[in-house]
């Protein structure tokens, strides 16, 4: 099961938080269809945040076909996510590693590591557009 997080610096809405989590988890195959999320009460209980928020993170979700709510049962993965197999995502995961702690030795921070990511993502997300 999904244990959802809430970064209340990041900027992002707590509730797209949620959605992006298990769309996330999705792609890498931690959830599965007919898997059950989390109840509201739980998840608004464990991240001390507003009900309705995770009401509308759910509602998002259905919205967008990947789960569907049933009538005192739950809210279920309806559909996955196209992702990688998991074995090329763990072979592409061991390489982040290596990468990450070869980072590490360098001197790089978690946040110039971010940076460097973010930078290298969006570019080459333009030169996919052209």
């Amino acid at each position: 099961m999904i244990e959802f997080r809430v970064d209340t610096g990041s900027g992002v809405p707590p509730y797209r938080q949620l959605v992006h989590q298990v769309e996330h988890a999705l792609r890498l195959g931690q959830l599965q269809v007919g898997d059950r999320l989390p109840t509201v009460k739980e998840v608004a209980r464990n991240l001390v945040i507003n009900p309705n928020t995770v009401l509308k993170a759910y509602r998002e979700l259905e919205h967008k076909g990947l789960v569907k709510g049933r009538p005192g049962q739950g809210t279920f993965i309806e559909r996955g996510l196209i992702g990688l197999p998991a074995e090329k995502q763990a072979e592409l995961r061991a390489g982040l590693e290596s990468w990450l702690t070869e980072a590490h030795r360098a001197g790089m921070d978690a946040d110039g590591i971010a940076a460097l990511v973010a930078t290298v993502l969006a570019e080459s997300r333009l030169e996919e557009r052209t």
